[in-house]
């Protein structure tokens, strides 16, 4: 069976790569999906699937790293004489129709596995492979019980399971603190419509309670309302904005940020991805890690192993990121947010 000869084939890289998970690969250049080499002995292949949201940094680097480990591992498997790993990638471009012809066209062509990147691609492939027996393993899903995608976050009970970018809104929090320890009023802006980012306000309200800190709030549904929610934000005092991993307004990032830092007001995203785009800074999830554990958790699933009792993994590496651009625009200085002593990644 291909299973079992793509297993022989690529455990050791697996395992080697595993050791990895939390470091980072070169961006894929690759083309749409990995075949066999030239004169390959395999005759057979896997065909997974991969339908990305839609386009944004975040999304971008996390699909870029999937496809980098999967084309490594399928160049192990094909070396030894084991099946490839071909894959196809898609966009939704924010569109749940397009996600669900997507998925459904996924379906229809029999892939072996489907890898959906971000919490509103999931809950479309998910239904989309209902009655089937096709596997997912999802990436960047904050919060895969309330969106139910998984009864628990140890033993997800469906044929799904994945990654989560679940975000410690504490940590972020204390960014914010010391760059301004009498902060009163922070600005929250996302979608009410990304299951994700409303379970990461409702973790972080009780937070600013008990703080003393008032939260201003300014909604969107599309990324061409960012602007004019951020100058909301800031007509009602906001003095710092805090961003979840929120893919509308991470697609109206660039805007945000500019129209921020012209108020002299510091924004601060759930993703180090934002914080290149013009964030001031954060803590948390490093999304090259974040793709590449997606990856080998999918070829974990298509090796034999049940999604149904493989836990959902949970990335936070807690590394800061600052954008010392952003930093001397506002004139504040980077080395405030080393919190720890152990330093912290500088970006522009």
């Amino acid at each position: 069976m291909k299973k079992n000869r793509l297993f022989a084939a690529i455990t050791a890289a697996a395992l080697a790569l595993s050791l990895a998970a939390c470091g980072s690969a070169p961006a894929s250049t690759s083309a749409p999906a990995s075949a066999p080499a030239s004169g390959s002995a395999a005759a057979e292949s896997f065909k997974v699937g991969i339908v990305q949201y839609t386009t944004h940094s975040s999304l971008d680097e996390i699909c870029a790293a999937i496809q980098s480990e999967l084309t490594a591992l399928s160049e192990a498997s094909v070396a030894a004489g084991g099946p490839a790993i071909e894959f196809e990638v898609q966009n939704g471009q924010a569109d749940n129709a397009t996600l669900n012809d997507i998925c459904k066209l996924f379906v229809s062509d029999g892939v072996d596995l489907i890898i959906p990147i971000a919490t509103p691609a999931a809950t479309a492939a998910a239904a989309a492979v209902q009655g089937t027996d096709i596997p997912l393993v999802y990436s960047a899903v904050t919060d895969p019980v309330g969106a139910q995608l998984a009864e628990s976050m140890e033993a997800p009970g469906q044929n799904m399971t994945g990654t989560s970018d679940y975000i410690d809104t504490n940590k972020i929090l204390d960014l914010a603190l010391a760059q301004n320890p009498e902060l009163k009023t922070l600005g929250i802006i996302y979608n009410l419509g990304e299951p994700n980012s409303v379970t990461t306000v409702a973790n972080l309200k009780p937070v600013l309670e008990e703080k003393g800190i008032a939260a201003v709030e300014s909604t969107v549904t599309n990324a061409g309302e960012v602007q004019l929610a951020t100058q909301n934000l800031l007509a009602q005092g906001a003095e710092a904005i805090f961003i979840p991993t929120d893919n509308t307004v991470a697609d109206g990032l660039a805007v945000l940020a500019t129209t921020a830092i012209e108020a002299g007001v510091p924004v601060y995203p759930a993703a180090d991805s934002m914080v290149r785009d013009g964030g001031l800074a954060t803590t948390g999830v490093n999304y090259t890690a974040l793709g590449e554990r997606t990856a080998q958790m999918a070829v974990d699933i298509l090796n034999g192993a049940d999604p149904a009792t493989t836990p959902v993994v949970v990335l936070n590496d807690g590394i800061i990121t600052v954008n010392t651009t952003t930093a001397a625009a506002l004139g504040i200085d980077p080395d405030i947010f080393d919190l720890n002593g152990s330093g912290y990644v500088a970006v522009e």
